[in-house]
């Protein structure tokens, strides 16, 4: 038998062995942004639905931290957020709302149905502010200090469990 013929069973255990490894290793769920740290870039957005002010950039550098939530009326896991948004809310959290491609209709009908916890919603119906602060998808809360930087990210739905992090990361944002 020739020796080349063992190369792929060879290739194929390498491969194996290195599947079984990873398999082994604990589980990441922290995923890193680039964007903690960093002031938010400049935007100015209309409101996402009438009787509710749009957002700036502007309006969250007065010197209050806050929450700042990207969702959409059409995503899932914001509607099973929306009870923490609203229990945030009642502890006297500001949170202010980026509905992202949303229909103005479509963010009332959803306020009306769930609550409506935000101070401020603004419209991002191209998702470039979305994509410039750092947000890969919906739902997604990120704690701002009062000079307008990122202190900490929080990716997909707030549940109950999350709420007292949020908390006292809005806390350390206000130090």
């Amino acid at each position: 038998m020739r020796w080349w013929w063992w190369i792929p069973l060879l290739l194929f255990a390498g491969f194996l062995g290195v599947a079984a490894y990873q398999l082994t290793q604990p589980k990441d769920d922290l995923v890193p942004s680039a964007m903690v740290g960093k002031p938010l870039p400049e935007f100015e957005l209309p409101p996402a639905t009438e009787g509710t002010p749009g957002v700036s950039t502007t309006d969250l550098r007065d010197g209050k931290p806050r929450l700042l939530n990207v969702w959409a009326s059409w995503c899932l896991p914001c509607i099973a957020e929306a009870p923490q948004l609203e229990r945030l809310k009642q502890e006297g959290v500001e949170i202010v709302g980026i509905a992202i491609r949303d229909r103005p209709e479509d963010v009332a009908a959803f306020l009306a149905r769930h609550g409506n916890p935000y101070a401020r919603i603004g419209a991002d119906d191209l998702s470039q502010v979305q994509l410039a602060i750092g947000s890969s998808g919906v739902p997604e809360t990120f704690v701002i200090d009062g000079e307008g930087v990122i202190r900490y990210q929080h990716i997909g739905d707030i549940r109950a469990e999350h709420v007292p992090l949020l908390l006292e990361k809005l806390r350390e944002a206000g130090k």
